[in-house]
């Protein structure tokens, strides 16, 4: 009975804890609650024990008390503790600020209760039979016990113990003879094992219910800030048991899914939220989830939701449910796929750029090694595109740009994906690579698809489209690979010039190995001084007197021999060791020609990279003042390239290098892309017209016409005109009737070295003022 009774104190606290909603209002139970609470839940007990004490006693001493005595104390008894029952229901009702009052009564309660209870057995005892005394004491010894059932009011429990304890002892006195001593003491230590007893019950259920309240209420903080999380908007609640049944929803969850908050309830938690291999594993292995996104379907639409959960255990490790929150991501999660496809798409085309196009290839090597089908890699490189920007502004470009997007994706179809991967640069991925044939048709049909016209308002644009192309699995396995061996087919592509397409061979990778290998020894032999220049003279037509050198690179290798320009040149124009190379044949031909007698020039070869870098004006100006030559013996040969890329920048360049005094030249004519408007620029003090342009010209009548024309055009400006590359008497006589002014060539003498340029001019002097 006493344990039972201990467990109703005790059990208040713990539902207090457990029962603790979701969400709520209610206001939990203080200590002080929970005591008043404690002791009107033990009232029962504690009244039981004293009725049966009190027949206990009327039994025993039925023969020996007058039985009015004994009718009348047992009424009393019954009567008080009904009364006090009824009392205590009453004050288990009181506010709390009542509750001080209340424990007033419960002392007073226990001292009258014990005073009345122990007056019959005290004043009968001494008439007792020793059998009947024994039953008494142990009685009294019983009900004093009871304290524990009122430990809470420990003065109360004091004072009953106290007064029961005194009855007893009074009692016997009467009786006990030189036994009272032993009795008193063992009475006092009876007593005060309950007392102490009652105190130490009174503090652990005090801190227990202490314990309790504190957690309550920091539950009901957690509710209440829950509550106000879910009324504000930011998310909603949800309960399941330990089956997935939902037992408890958010009427905004409900809401979402077109459900009311009742209708939801009992049912399982993935046939709302739908199934996720990783919810379900959670939930299988008991365990927290966090952020968990799950696509749920609703009356408007799939829609996004973030579920984040942990598992309720019970005291003693048993498993309830989860409980957790939620919230609708949508549009997060939208916004999370639109920053995913700008940054995978180009913004200015809206196809796949370099980032997306790399995804996409990894997707297709794969399937192309999975199921042994091969997959073509493209790159499309546009021919002639920076000048669009040069010439017509960027907003043309850009204009351009996403026509060429256009065409390229309508001639592509389904076939494969079209993707921008740099500036003038685009990548495809067909997916069917099968036939290396349809894949090189496709490639035709992309360069002509490129090559029609861009109208605009002022004219149109023409520009074209070189491809390389690499397969999977044939060429490589990973994106790495192939997409190299694509850029090294598009390189050769580029260098067969325009509108090309090649696919990839092995040669190119080792032609490639090869190229990387020579810009290192470039580059070290700049460093070690194994570059040359060799002079090839310049002579009059008509007296074939010498009027300057051109000066031209030579690189003798120490492994490989001599290098042809041809094959080293445009590695130092693509990697930009030309830069250095250029500053120091200017260098050294300025010191070089220093020691010519005047007015014999030097011509030096200049590229168009060089022409666009902005310290190039002064490197020119520093090599002529640390040879001391003067600026008109200086004379630099400028490509025809220079008119496609960047025009307007080189013309630039061009006039402040002829407001220097040095001669500027226009190098072959003829068999590029230069028109006769190039040479009507009044820039030009010479121009160079290729042998083999010549040579045509000697056998077709309409391209003699043509250079009279130019020969006519020049003159007009005052510009000499140099035939390069004769080899022949008959070649010179032609060109005198074509009336070329100077010339050059293996049939005048080859190029030599610098020491072998003296030796020359000793032989034939240079006539004053011949440098005209």
């Amino acid at each position: 009975m006493i344990h039972a009774s201990l467990q109703a104190i005790v059990d208040p606290a713990h539902r207090a804890v457990e029962r603790t909603p979701l969400t709520g209002e209610e206001a939990g139970p203080r200590p002080d609650d929970l005591r008043v609470e404690a002791l009107w839940k033990t009232a029962p007990w504690f009244a039981g024990l004293s009725l049966i004490c009190a027949v206990v006693i009327a039994w025993t001493i039925r023969g020996t008390a007058p039985p009015l005595a004994i009718a009348i104390w047992l009424s009393a008894v019954a009567g008080l503790n009904w009364g006090s029952l009824r009392v205590r229901q009453r004050v288990a009702n009181y506010p709390l600020e009542r509750i001080g009052r209340s424990s007033l009564w419960s002392i007073a309660d226990a001292a009258v209760h014990a005073a009345i209870w122990a007056s019959l057995p005290a004043w009968t005892f001494g008439t007792q039979p020793v059998e009947a005394q024994a039953v008494i004491a142990a009685t009294m010894a019983t009900l004093i016990a009871g304290a524990f059932l009122i430990a809470l009011a420990p003065v109360a429990a004091s004072l009953w113990s106290a007064v029961l304890a005194g009855a007893l002892i009074f009692g016997a006195s009467s009786s006990a003879g030189g036994h009272l001593p032993a009795l008193i003491l063992l009475t006092l230590a009876y007593l005060g094992v309950v007392l102490a007893g009652c105190l130490t019950i009174e503090r652990l259920l005090w801190r227990a219910m202490d314990m309790a309240a504190r957690e309550r209420a920091r539950r009901e903080a957690i509710t209440l800030l829950l509550k106000e999380y879910e009324d504000q908007g930011a998310g909603w609640l949800w309960q399941i048991d330990a089956f997935g049944l939902f037992t408890y929803v958010s009427p905004r969850i409900a809401g979402l899914v077109g459900r009311a908050p009742a209708q939801m309830l009992g049912l399982p938690i993935g046939a709302v939220l739908g199934g996720n291999p990783r919810l379900s594993a959670a939930m299988a292995a008991r365990e927290s989830f966090a952020n968990l996104e799950l696509q749920v379907s609703t009356p408007g639409g799939p829609r996004w939701v973030s579920v984040s959960g942990n598992p309720i255990i019970g005291p003693g490790g048993s498993f309830h449910g989860f409980r957790g929150v939620g919230a609708d991501v949508t549009e997060t999660h939208r916004s999370q796929e639109r920053l995913t496809r700008m940054a995978s798409n180009d913004m200015l085309t809206g196809l796949p750029n370099r980032q997306g196009m790399r995804a996409i290839l990894a997707d297709a090597v794969d399937a192309a090694v999975r199921d042994e089908r091969a997959t073509a890699v493209m790159f499309l490189d546009l021919d002639g595109f920076k000048p669009v920007n040069d010439r017509f502004g960027h907003p043309i470009g850009d204009a351009v740009l996403r026509g060429v997007a256009q065409r390229l994706s309508a001639a592509v179809g389904d076939r494969g994906v079209v993707g921008r991967v740099g500036g003038d640069e685009f990548a495809l991925v067909l997916r069917d690579g099968q036939s290396r044939s349809e894949a090189e048709v496709m490639a035709q049909t992309l360069i002509t698809a490129v090559a029609a016209p861009f109208p605009f308002e002022k004219g149109e644009v023409r520009i074209g489209l070189s491809v390389g192309c690499a397969y999977a699995p044939d060429d490589g396995n990973s994106v790495e690979e192939l997409l190299l061996k694509a850029d090294l087919a598009l390189y050769e592509a580029k260098s067969r010039g325009r509108g090309t397409f090649r696919p990839f061979r092995p040669e190119m990778q080792q032609a490639a190995e090869r190229r990387a290998g020579l810009e290192h020894d470039l580059r070290q032999a700049l460093r070690l001084g194994q570059l040359l220049l060799h002079y090839q003279p310049v002579l009059s037509a008509g007296s074939y007197e010498i009027r300057g050198f051109e000066a031209l690179l030579r690189w003798h290798h120490p492994d490989r021999g001599p290098i042809a320009p041809a094959v080293f040149l445009p590695i130092a124009e693509e990697t930009g060791i030309i830069d250095d190379i250029g500053a120091w044949v200017l260098r050294t031909a300025c010191r070089d020609a220093a020691s010519w007698p005047e007015p014999l020039f030097v011509s030096v070869n200049v590229s168009s990279r060089q022409l666009i870098m902005g310290a190039f004006v002064g490197g020119v100006g520093d090599a002529l003042a640390a040879a001391r030559l003067a600026p008109d013996r200086l004379q630099l040969e400028i490509p025809e390239q220079v008119f496609l890329d960047g025009a307007d920048e080189a013309l630039d360049v061009l006039r402040r290098l002829r407001a220097t005094g040095l001669r500027l030249a226009l190098d072959n004519f003829g068999i590029g892309h230069a028109a006769l408007g190039h040479v009507a620029t009044e820039l030009f003090d010479t121009l160079k017209i290729d042998g083999r342009f010549l040579r045509d010209a000697l056998s077709e009548s309409g391209t003699t016409a043509m250079v009279h024309a130019i020969v006519s055009v020049a003159g007009s400006f005052r510009m000499s005109v140099v035939a390069e590359r004769i080899e022949a008497e008959e070649e010179l006589v032609s060109i005198e009737e074509l009336g070329c002014s100077h010339f050059q060539g293996y049939l005048a003498a080859p190029p030599m070295s610098f020491t072998d340029t003296e030796a020359l001019l000793r032989a034939y002097p240079v006539p004053v003022g011949a440098a005209g």
